[in-house]
């Protein structure tokens, strides 16, 4: 068989899969969990098949049209680089364990049927962005990855929380679409294709007349789906989905899509150097900012959804230097080190009761009670901080090399402006990166208090992937030297500049956060709070839909927000009241468009109801008026019809009397 037909197969397979489920559901329920599991473990070995042929040789291509549509046609192609392979087989990973820890996570849920089908179509909507070589084709699977978002995030639809979160990551990546169409089509339009491939030939060939316009449009898409600042208010609201769901759409696959796209069309934001030096600026407040914003949260799933969007910066950023290899290096890195966070998350969640890290704090002995869950969630959170050798290190080290020979004019690609901006960022949130990472870890794992009842190892399906995707973010980084053909060819290795300087200031930021975390526990024991209660037996999807909607449903009435104990809030100081809301700019977006739109809205209902009814029906109560006049005037009375008609000659000889009479008069 050859490369190009297993690789149709690989976003195929997980979409027969859910058409499969979704029509089995009802009817033979004993085969949904197989129809989850199997056709997306196949579609990750044939992607597994199709990365080792490709070899990080020359690119792939194939190509059928698809229907004759005038100019610019549209075509079912492929095109298989050394990026696509891997990102290929990382989705399919990512999707194999967070479908194997849902058949447990959601084993008793009567909606699970429809939640594996959704899964099933994202990770075939996502392998298609994948290797897609024509961008209206990609444009299909990345609609139909926000579509099964919003579905996935609104699972718990019956609480106001999910709902809301729905709609909003469904109406801010919209936002972010419309733009991002409009750009494809003046794509299209200077290059005469759809197809990757020409695109890039006619970049290469001086073929773009609008290149700052085209990267700017295609950026606001970019920033929506890959929650980069301005867009990325959605992410931290949508961790009211399940776990599972934040493992796969929010870590390893949706969120990356906007960086895939910008990895596979490069040339094209680098035809403009303001386009990149925008990229720049956006990828630095990104990090910086939600670093600090991640320092400030209690929610364990929050504090991991800011480090996603920080994590997504480094991305941004190697890519506003000119460094697609990178930031794919880091992109798939990450993916594997944030599955294992967010999925540790789970278990974290279901063991605890709870989702707030202060309520955590306050109790002892949940290390013991879930070693899986905490050898793995370290192993991560020390990956998440870049500390050597795990993958992290590596796969940082190659953003801040890159940035760093942009910087000081090694490279080319992009204005030097742009490469210090990304280098100084970066170091910024590295020590950031370390200190909600220690905080996370500290309070999680190192609480003191009374121990919550143990209720059970937690089902070997939720724990055994953990130890699957420890094993890339283990020993990933180390294949750094070796696997420069699938990255443009050149090699990621760390320098000794950066490396010194990241690891420093990483370690600075670790210890520090460490040294307050004992300083506020030292206070925090003259304080004694509540203690937890605990949800023996319950199913951990329970446990988190309950402890999603309030903090205090899980925990008595712990003010989590005034913890004593948290290092955050004495590192952060009066920063952290505005770092805790995300630096209000959901308030800040309610005030420029919700309330303006909202009251547009309003507008709009009194005119409709108050004028344009009020004329409709004044119209329909006058035309009934005189229907019912004529009506009345039917007797059926030949006497009085007669008459009528007598009067009424009688009349118009008046008229024409009186009218001949005046002109004669004139």
């Amino acid at each position: 068989m050859t490369t190009t037909t297993l690789a149709a197969l690989v976003p195929l397979l997980p979409f027969l899969g859910a058409v499969a489920g979704l029509a089995l559901g009802r009817t033979a329920p004993g085969f949904v969990r197989p129809l989850a599991i199997l056709p997306t473990l196949t579609a990750t070995v044939l992607a597994v098949v199709v990365a080792v042929r490709q070899g990080g040789g020359r690119a792939i291509d194939a190509a059928t049209q698809l229907t004759p549509t005038g100019s610019v046609p549209i075509d079912l192609a492929l095109h298989l680089d050394g990026f696509a392979v891997l990102v290929a087989v990382l989705v399919g990973l990512v999707a194999t364990c967070v479908q194997l820890y849902s058949t447990a996570y959601l084993r008793n849920d009567a909606r699970y049927p429809s939640y594996a089908a959704l899964v099933s179509l994202f990770t075939s909507a996502m392998l298609l962005v994948v290797y897609s070589g024509d961008l209206m084709v990609l444009l299909v699977g990345w609609e139909v990855m926000g579509i099964c978002s919003y579905f996935l995030v609104g699972y718990y639809w019956e609480t106001p929380e999910a709902r809301a979160a729905s709609l909003k990551a469904f109406l801010v990546t919209k936002l972010g679409d419309v733009p991002f169409l409009i750009g494809l089509f003046a794509l299209a339009a200077d290059t005469g294709s759809f197809r990757i491939t020409k695109i890039l030939a006619a970049v290469t060939n001086g073929g773009l007349d609008h290149p700052t316009l085209i990267a700017l449009l295609l950026l606001a898409g970019v920033a929506g789906k890959s929650a980069q600042f301005p867009l990325h208010t959605w992410l931290p609201d949508a961790m009211a989905g399940p776990t599972p769901v934040s493992a796969l759409i929010h870590a390893a696959t949706m969120v990356a899509a906007g960086i895939y796209f910008v990895a596979r069309l490069l040339p094209v934001f680098a035809a403009s150097g303001a386009a990149l030096t925008v990229l720049a600026v956006m990828a630095a407040v990104t990090m910086v900012g939600s670093g600090l914003a991640a320092l400030a949260q209690d929610d364990i799933k929050r504090v991991l959804a800011y480090s996603t969007i920080g994590q997504l910066g480094y991305m941004s950023g190697a890519l506003a230097v000119g460094d697609r290899g990178a930031a794919v290096f880091h992109l798939i890195s990450h993916g594997a080190f944030k599955a294992v966070l967010f999925l540790a998350a789970g278990v974290v969640i279901h063991a605890a009761g709870t989702n707030s890290l202060a309520a955590m704090s306050r109790t002892g002995g949940l290390a013991r009670r879930i070693p899986d869950a905490y050898w793995t969630m370290t192993v991560a959170l020390l990956a998440l901080a870049a500390i050597p050798p795990f993958a992290g290190f590596f796969s940082k080290e190659a953003v801040l090399v890159a940035a760093e020979h942009t910087a000081v004019g090694d490279r080319a690609v992009a204005p030097a402006a742009a490469g210090w901006t990304v280098l100084i960022a970066a170091l910024a949130a590295a020590v950031l990166t370390a200190a909600y990472a220690t905080r996370l870890w500290l309070l999680a794992f190192r609480g003191r208090g009374a121990e919550l009842p143990d209720h059970g190892r937690q089902p070997v399906a939720m724990t055994a992937v953990l130890w699957i995707l420890a094993v890339p973010t283990i020993a990933f980084g180390l294949t750094s030297g070796v696997i420069g053909d699938w990255f443009d060819g050149h090699a990621l290795n760390p320098s000794l500049t950066t490396a010194v300087l990241a690891t420093g200031v990483t370690l600075v930021g670790g210890l520090v956060t460490y040294g307050a975390w004992r300083h506020t526990t030292a206070l925090a024991a003259r304080t004694p709070i509540g203690a937890v209660a605990a949800h023996p037996g319950a199913e951990p999807a329970l446990v988190e839909a309950e402890a999603m909607t309030s903090h205090t449903a899980a925990y008595g009435t712990i003010a989590a927000a005034a913890d004593p104990a948290d290092p955050g809030r004495l590192l952060l100081g009066p920063l952290h009241r505005h770092a805790v809301t995300g630096f209000h700019l959901d308030a800040l977006y309610t005030a420029l468009f919700v309330r303006p739109v909202q009251q547009a809205a309003r507008l709009v209902r009194f005119l409709d109801r108050t004028v344009v009814d009020t004329y409709v029906n004044g119209s329909g109560a006058v035309t009934r008026l005189l229907g019912t006049a004529v009506r009345r005037a039917q007797t059926g009375n030949v006497q009085t019809y007669l008459g009528a008609l007598l009067a009424g000659s009688l009349v118009l000889a008046i008229a024409a009397v009186v009218f001949a009479n005046v002109n004669a008069g004139s």
